[in-house]
């Protein structure tokens, strides 16, 4: 045991322990004078608790998950999201929480991490051969499909984005290919295009398709100064980064997250107390944690020589790299506010759960991945 975790990346667990700081302290700074001070004792707690567990969680064997266990996994993770439309609790508007003593469990965050594994198994099944679009890529979109829809049930948008960023990045190296992925680029964009057009010349006929709230985001997004009380969020976020300029206000200085202008400060919107209180340098300092969390999973891709190991860090680095993106250029103004975490800083026991998870898988990919193949 002592030899695996030797071989453990230290780099990343560096850099977990950085985002574990940086965290704690920015929920410190964005609860400070209100009713949630304190949670980033509880924040410190969980990733101290996740941060030790992770390693020897890294040393439970992959395989033994990516095998014939996934099809398990990927229907508790399925039960668990009908179980959330009927016995869910309702938190502002969204029931995606099921309460177990007291402490509200979000099941869509493991059901990512089941579906990565299922699709990990399935492409490996192909043995590296091209995918085809119904013998393989139609099947695919299914497994990721339903789980999908059961969250757009919650409703829960980013989430459902976030499966679908994982089937395009593990079915893209899972060796698409050139019919489906245009096919599939295509029924993307126009979708895109269509929301769009809709919005700017029939926007009943939109109603229709989209709930009120998301119709809301989108329109916030297209057209910000059509409803400045819609807009206020985004509005106030983009302010509060432009406030930092290059170094920013300083720790618990902000003017609009320390006065209750960022609605959710401590969590989804925690990168606008990072970008108001250390500014330009903070921001980068933070995106450059991220690069290099991304970059060692891509060494480790490339040192696996198993196919499930690969396809499942693939499906790792789709969803953080989503979420990443998402996040951050939704305070910006560059994406539709959705409900989406920032990993490993926004404060939130499933999310970092989930997150704590994967990177465990990714360095158990990292142990095990130069071994001979487990049967399955």
């Amino acid at each position: 045991m002592i030899q695996k975790l030797k071989q453990l990346d230290r780099t990343i667990l560096i850099v977990l322990f950085g985002f574990g700081v940086i965290s704690t302290a920015v929920i410190y700074s964005a609860t400070f004078g209100t009713k949630y001070e304190g949670l980033h004792m509880s924040n410190a707690i969980l990733f101290g608790v996740f941060f030790v567990a992770m390693p020897f969680a890294a040393l439970f064997d992959y395989r033994l998950l990516t095998g014939r266990l996934a099809y398990v996994l990927y229907a508790a993770g399925i039960g668990m999201l009908l179980l959330v439309i009927w016995k869910g609790e309702d938190i502002n508007g969204s029931t995606r929480w099921i309460g177990i003593g007291g402490v509200q469990f979000q099941p869509s965050e493991l059901a990512k991490v089941f579906t990565i594994l299922l699709v990990a198994h399935l492409l490996a099944k192909r043995g590296g051969e091209q995918l085809q679009l119904f013998r393989d890529v139609v099947p695919l979109c299914a497994v990721v499909a339903v789980p999908c829809v059961l969250v757009l049930k919650q409703p829960d948008l980013g989430t459902a984005i976030v499966f679908v960023s994982i089937l395009v990045g593990m079915i893209w190296i899972g060796n698409i290919g050139k019919v489906p992925m245009i096919a599939g680029i295509s029924v993307l964009s126009g979708l895109v295009w269509a929301v769009i057009w809709l919005f700017h010349n029939n926007y009943v006929l939109l109603q229709k398709f989209v709930k009120p709230h998301q119709l809301a985001r989108i329109q916030t997004f297209l057209d910000p100064a059509s409803d400045p009380d819609k807009s206020w969020h985004v509005r106030n976020a983009m302010r509060a980064v432009a406030s930092g300029q290059m170094s920013g206000q300083g720790f618990k200085q902000g003017h609009l997250v320390q006065h209750g202008f960022i609605p959710y400060s401590y969590s989804d919107s925690i990168y606008v107390a990072v970008g108001e209180e250390f500014g330009f340098l903070g921001s980068a300092v933070l995106l450059l944690l991220y690069y290099v969390l991304i970059y060692r999973m891509v060494r480790i891709v490339s040192g696996s020589g198993d196919l499930s190991g690969q396809y499942l860090v693939v499906g790792v680095i789709s969803m953080l790299v989503l979420q990443i993106f998402e996040n951050i250029a939704m305070h910006i103004g560059l994406m539709p506010l959705t409900g989406i975490a920032l990993p490993l800083l926004s404060y939130g026991g499933s999310s970092l759960l989930t997150n704590m998870l994967c990177i465990g898988l990714v360095l158990s990919v990292k142990v095990y991945g130069a071994e001979p193949r487990l049967r399955s």
